[in-house]
Parts: structure tokens; sequence; C-alpha cells
């Protein structure tokens, strides 16, 4: 049995009065990139609350080397990202030392598997 080594995000962000279409404008540019351009992105997908104050991006990656593609492919648009506060993320796996050192200084809370109906391993 050989370990998975997937891992999901969440990441939150703030959503200033008045840049509600911006954000969304932000996840369709995120949306295309990424579809056009990563290589081990499983999921990504966009959510906003009801009041329409946060969103949340849902995100599945094959491994940490797929994360760190995505954040390059993300680069062209970072400065759109810039309208909104990131208030931090949740890692659910192991990621790799060379992801850590990629996102050292960022608020980012890493939750490393325990158990559930997920058996960690593939055949």
């Amino acid at each position: 049995m050989e370990k998975i080594n997937k891992l999901q995000i969440s990441t939150i962000f703030k959503i200033p009065k008045g840049k509600l279409e911006l954000f969304k404008q932000f996840a369709a540019e995120s949306i295309r990139l990424t579809s056009e351009r990563d290589t081990g992105t499983l999921k990504h997908d966009w959510f906003i609350s009801n009041d329409q104050a946060e969103g949340v991006i849902r995100e599945e990656y094959k491994d940490s080397e797929a994360v760190l593609e995505h954040m390059v492919n993300m680069s062209e648009i970072r400065e759109l990202s810039r309208n909104f506060s990131w208030d931090h993320a949740n890692v659910y796996g192991d990621p790799s030392p060379e992801l850590l050192e990629a996102t050292k200084g960022a608020d980012i809370r890493v939750y490393s598997f325990s158990q559930g109906l997920d058996e960690r391993t593939e055949a």
C-alpha cells in the first residue's frame, strides 16, 4: 500500500463592502487559470458566505508539488487578489518541506490526518 499525499486546503478571504463583484471576477479568473494551467489540482471551488462578507476557496491537490505549481500559475492575478484581505488557510494533510518554506510567514494552519473513512492509502 502506498501513502496518499493529497492535500486539501481551505482559504478564507474577507470581502470588503462594495467588492463582491470584483471577488466574483477574481474567482472566475482563478478558475480559468487553474483549469488551463494546473496539472495536479483536483478541486478548486469558491464559496461566498450568506452575509457576503467572506469567501472561501476549497481546494484539493494530488500532492505538495501541485500546490507549488498552482501558486506559480496564480501569480498573474496576484494584483487582483490584493483587493481582499486573506484571513488564513487551513491545510489538511502533510505538506512537503518545500511547500512549508514557500508559505513561510503566512497564516497557515496544518492539520495532519488522524483517522476517518479515508484509508489514506491506495492499492
